[in-house]
């Protein structure tokens, strides 16, 4: 019975969808059938990518004008400084942002902020417009200049980081908010199966069910080195490249530089790996042309390899 079912074509259900505020949305799916065991294994995994390698926008930076500390308060306006940027904090955003982009709050009060006054790039949207920001109780100008980054991850805001008014804030790159998996059983004996169960909770940046397959693409993607054969690789085009480029070493000492050493955005790094370029020099010996034909990759990337790689020629 066991060979039966490992033979058997495993398949997924979303069992249920729903929305209980505009930052907090639910999904529970369903994975079937398994052997004994394997449903803690592929839950406990994918917990674990769901809360960790799913990629969110935030606002990590605010600057005012004029304000000589974090607890400053502003006549006019009920919160503090430090409250404000609290409020900036709980802000959600959506949006596939590759590089570090600007937005801004320039509002005349008397009135209430929400994250609806902010003007964002066109690729950024806010899930929920009520969230407050400050309240004005006077006719005066509230300006604050903001930037926005996609990460992953926490980032700790660091001390003594003041510069002309500008403040970095806590930031929690994590849309997941929360993932459980059980198992249920049935059969007996050596016939046991198993079904998963995902119950996947996010802030509303993202459903569940995109979570669910991002992070089934981020667990492909990750032992994807693991399925190419050692031996093919090192007999391909890239190692002549790579020996030639070894003696010329004091000449180009970047020209056989691996791609992972640079610390790419996961996604324009998975899509050059998986057009067989490995290496700086393999890079730059393809055109524009060549790299937006890649699957996935577009013409914002180009940007990001030129703002990288600083200093070095491309062909485009």
């Amino acid at each position: 019975m066991n060979e039966l079912v490992a033979t058997q074509r495993r398949r997924w259900k979303c069992v249920e969808l729903r929305v209980d505020s505009e930052r907090l949305y639910y999904g529970r799916f369903i994975l079937f059938p398994l052997l004994k065991g394997q449903g803690d294994t592929i839950g406990i995994v994918m917990r674990r990518i769901l809360l960790g390698e799913i990629e969110a926008t935030c606002v990590t930076r605010a600057k005012f004008d004029k304000i000589p500390h974090e607890y400053s308060t502003i006549v006019g306006i009920e919160e503090s400084i430090h409250e404000i940027l609290m409020n900036l904090k709980e802000v959600v955003l959506r949006g596939n942002l590759h590089v570090t982009q600007s937005a801004s709050i320039c509002f005349k009060g008397p009135g209430c902020v929400t994250a609806k006054d902010i003007s964002l790039p066109p690729s950024v949207e806010v899930i929920d417009n009520t969230q407050h920001i400050a309240k004005l109780t006077e006719a005066i100008n509230l300006s604050i200049e903001l930037q926005i980054e996609r990460k992953l991850g926490y980032r700790i805001k660091r001390l003594n980081n003041i510069q002309d008014g500008s403040y970095t804030l806590d930031a929690v790159f994590m849309p997941v908010r929360n993932v459980n998996h059980s198992i249920h059983s049935y059969g007996n004996g050596n016939e046991q199966q198993e079904i998963l169960v995902l119950e996947i909770w996010t802030n509303g940046s993202l459903t569940p069910k995109e979570a669910l397959y991002e992070a089934s693409q981020k667990l492909i993607d990750l032992f994807i080195p693991f399925l190419e054969e050692e031996d093919n690789y090192e007999n391909n085009k890239h190692r002549l490249v790579l020996d030639k480029l070894r003696k010329n070493e004091k000449e180009n000492p970047w020209k056989y530089m691996f791609l992972d050493q640079l610390e790419l955005p996961p996604r324009i790094y998975n899509c050059l790996t998986r057009a067989d370029i490995h290496t700086v020099e393999e890079l730059l010996l393809h055109t524009m042309d060549d790299l937006l034909k890649i699957e996935d990759f577009r013409v914002e990337d180009l940007e990001v390899l030129k703002n990288r790689f600083m200093g070095l020629i491309f062909p485009f």
